[in-house]
Order: structure tokens, then C-alpha cells, then sequence
């Protein structure tokens, strides 16, 4: 297995020290493993997918705005 170092934020860290019953490596581990999965499962969904890039992102940008008019973000 490959070791990682990772940097993190002082108030993390204090929490973290308050919690040494807690393996923090796996916690680390199975969280990079979930958004691995996600990431492969939305690798396999667009794998066939015929839009591109920039038709991708103007459906974005039009969902975006209709959740914001939703919820009287804009008018």
C-alpha cells in the first residue's frame, strides 16, 4: 500500500485530537474511495455521451439559473 501525506487545516486538527479513537486513516481512505466510485460511475455515464464540452456547459449554466430563479435568487 502507498502512504499519502496530507495537509490540513488547524481546527481539523483539533478535532481530530480530540477524537484519538478514531482511525483517522481509514476515515481518510474510505472517503477517497467513495468519491473514487463516483467518479468512475460518472466516467462510465458520459463515456458515450455525444454532447460536448460546450453544450455540457450550457445546460449547466441553465439549470443553475432556474434552481436560482426557483428559489428567488434572481429574478
Amino acid at each position: 500500500m502507498t502512504n499519502m501525506t496530507l495537509a490540513i487545516p488547524e481546527d481539523l486538527k483539533k478535532i481530530m485530537n480530540k477524537h484519538k479513537e478514531v482511525k483517522w486513516s481509514e476515515v481518510a481512505r474510505q472517503a477517497m474511495w467513495e468519491h473514487a466510485k463516483k467518479l468512475e460511475l460518472m466516467d462510465k455515464l458520459v463515456s458515450k455521451s455525444k454532447l460536448t464540452e460546450k453544450e455540457a456547459l450550457e445546460i449547466g449554466r441553465k439549470i443553475k439559473k432556474e434552481v436560482a430563479r426557483r428559489h428567488r435568487l434572481i429574478i
